[in-house]
């Protein structure tokens, strides 16, 4: 009887509710930060007097910070533990928010961003990675896809306060940042409920302190269902317990490692499509509305109706990724996504505009949920938070990229240029996934990725 296989086999119950509840605030309050900044735009550009190039690099300003926070807790994640690393991030990335809310200019504004960025995109990377280690396989890919719906709710809370606090309280844009930094109150609560990963203990040889872990939650499953725990399933595969330090420099000599490098070009290339279209959309979309003559305040009406749709295109994607498997949905959202983009392409009407964006939200937004499902599911323990930072690392290159290439191109390619690009981004990802995709459905962790030549390539590299 090993310890992960006791782990998996627990029905899903109140105790993985909780830390659904956890991880699904710290996202919520990701996506809030990464969507308010749309809003922002119009009030810095009047209070600083910024061109178009200058709010380019502001609304990269977020991913780009994100490139590096990522790579940071996935590397800190695999060497000091998945739960210190989400609550630093969370500290870091609320202090750096509200020196934002009190730049006195843009250049100070500008670095505030980027390092609050930093401070989200350290969260964002860590959670997904973090939470599916506590889930049975056959509903990972629910829990996880719902997991990352807790996006979704930030957005429409960015958008509320887009419409409702930006445009009319005095200095709302900066009200707006300081809103974005109370999760600074949730790590008391982390602090004390969160316990550390049993599957990064187990590869980090302490299993003393796994079972501990393990232990509660079974007797606190025990408690939820009131019943007795299923029996214990014999385990295939375990996880490496002599692992290798993880750095830089040796995760991507193993990630790209021939055992490993199909995998990790797949999943780069989903998340940079998706990224990209998702930043070039959403950081632009109050503005060009704005530009095609709708107001502000009739704008931000519009985004909250498209943040909307982020909900049950998350929620949606999380139920079919255990029905279709992760990249059967990742390809049929993707495929949505494109034919969306295209279609807002060919839109001048306000209405229009809104109900095809809509319509787009709702598929980028399901992606995102099979991504979030899929990323680590194809890492082995010692390495899934490294993987996992460095994959969402690599497609913060397409945010930062979408919104600047958007900002000074917008004016040549026109809003059907923009969004036609868009269409052929995601185009690619659709035959990326669908031709060179692994099917990871039902499997546990240690089934998809410690049986062979993984483990022994890494063993081998660190020689």
């Amino acid at each position: 009887m090993t310890l992960l296989a006791r782990l998996d086999r627990l029905p899903l119950s109140r105790p993985h509710y909780k830390l659904l509840l956890i991880g699904g605030l710290g996202y919520t309050f990701d996506g809030m930060d990464s969507a308010v900044v749309a809003f922002l735009l119009p009030s810095a550009k009047a209070a600083w007097g910024l061109d178009n190039g200058q709010l380019g690099l502001i609304g990269s300003a977020t991913p780009f910070g994100f490139l590096f926070g990522a790579i940071a807790a996935g590397l800190l994640g695999d060497r000091i533990g998945r739960k210190k690393v989400m609550m630093y991030a969370l500290a870091f990335y609320a202090v750096f928010s509200v020196l934002a809310a009190f730049s006195p200019n843009y250049e100070i504004f500008l670095g505030a961003r980027v390092l609050a960025g930093a401070g989200a995109g350290a969260e964002s990377a860590i959670i997904a990675p973090f939470l599916s280690e506590f889930v049975p396989a056959k509903r990972r890919g629910w829990f996880v896809g719902a997991l990352a719906g807790f996006f979704s709710f930030g957005f429409v809370m960015a958008a509320l306060i887009g419409r409702f606090i930006v445009p009319t309280v005095p200095e709302g844009w900066r009200v707006a940042q300081l809103i974005t930094a109370l999760p600074i109150v949730m790590l008391l609560w982390w602090r004390r409920s969160l316990p550390e990963s049993p599957r990064f203990l187990v590869a980090n040889g302490r299993h003393a302190e796994a079972e501990k872990i393990v232990a509660k939650l079974e007797r606190d499953v025990e408690k939820a269902t009131g019943q007795e725990l299923p029996a214990v399933a014999q385990a295939d595969a375990q996880p490496a317990t002599e692992t290798p330090k993880v750095n830089l420099f040796s995760a991507l000599k193993f990630l790209w490692s021939p055992a490993m490098a199909r995998r990790t070009a797949v999943i780069w290339t989903v998340w940079f499509v998706i990224t990209f279209s998702y930043y070039g959309f959403f950081s632009w979309i109050p503005t060009l509305l704005v530009e095609r003559g709708i107001t502000v305040t009739k704008s931000f009406e519009f985004s909250i109706i498209i943040y909307l749709a982020q909900i049950p295109g998350y929620f949606s994607a999380a139920w079919l990724s255990e029905r279709l498997d992760r990249k059967h949905t990742i390809a049929l959202y993707l495929a949505g996504s494109a034919v969306s983009a295209f279609w807002l392409s060919q839109m001048d009407a306000p209405w229009s505009i809104t109900l095809a964006g809509a319509v787009l939200s709702f598929f980028l937004n399901g992606t995102y949920a099979g991504v979030y499902s899929y990323t680590p599911e194809v890492f082995p323990t010692w390495i899934r938070a490294s993987g996992t930072g460095l994959s969402s690392a690599f497609g913060r290159v397409g945010s930062i990229l979408a919104p600047t290439i958007i900002g000074l191109s917008a004016a040549s390619l026109g809003f059907a240029g923009v969004f036609g690009l868009t269409t052929a981004v995601l185009a690619a990802g659709v035959v990326c996934v669908v031709v060179f995709g692994l099917s990871t459905a039902g499997r546990s962790l240690e089934e998809l990725t410690e049986h062979g030549k993984p483990v022994e390539t890494a063993k081998e590299m660190t020689k």
